[in-house]
């Protein structure tokens, strides 16, 4: 896959048909000078960034209840991972758990996103995420930044 300078490569890792296909037109929608690339399930998102081939995303959208490989497995597998350890990684859940919230903040996500049900909402939120400095967005976080909340 060949990017441009300017372009930004974001990753979805969600099981969910309908979440991936509303994901892909918001994204399609916003004319966001983006690469989109959509994986179903955590197994096939880690053999994707295990490959050494393999552009790593600037950001990576990834659901939690996922079957087999979760999105909390994948997440310990990239934080532990020193080639992977530093892309950005947007949670991205129909779960509001207050578990799931501090799980994912003490391993390493960046930010914490509820799926919202509502399309303009969804497109809002996407846009919010990718114009995120993430270099700053990863320093001295707290339960409070960590949870988006548009």
């Amino acid at each position: 896959m060949k990017l441009t300078a300017d372009q930004m490569y974001i990753v979805l890792a969600d099981d969910d048909e309908d979440d991936r296909f509303f994901f892909k037109s918001a994204i399609d929608e916003m004319e966001f000078n983006s690469k989109l690339t959509m994986y179903n399930g955590g197994q096939e998102l880690m053999d994707f960034l295990n490959r050494e081939d393999v552009a790593k995303p600037h950001i990576l959208f990834l659901d939690l209840n996922m079957p087999g490989l979760s999105g909390f497995d994948c997440l310990k597998l990239i934080r532990s991972n020193p080639k992977l350890r530093d892309i950005s990684i947007a949670i991205y859940s129909t779960s509001n758990s207050e578990q799931d919230i501090e799980e994912t903040l003490s391993g390493g996500a960046n930010i914490y996103i509820h799926k919202p049900n509502d399309f303009e909402r969804l497109k809002q939120i996407i846009r919010h995420v990718l114009k995120i400095n993430w270099q700053y967005q990863t320093s001295g976080l707290n339960r409070e930044s960590f949870f988006l909340s548009i």
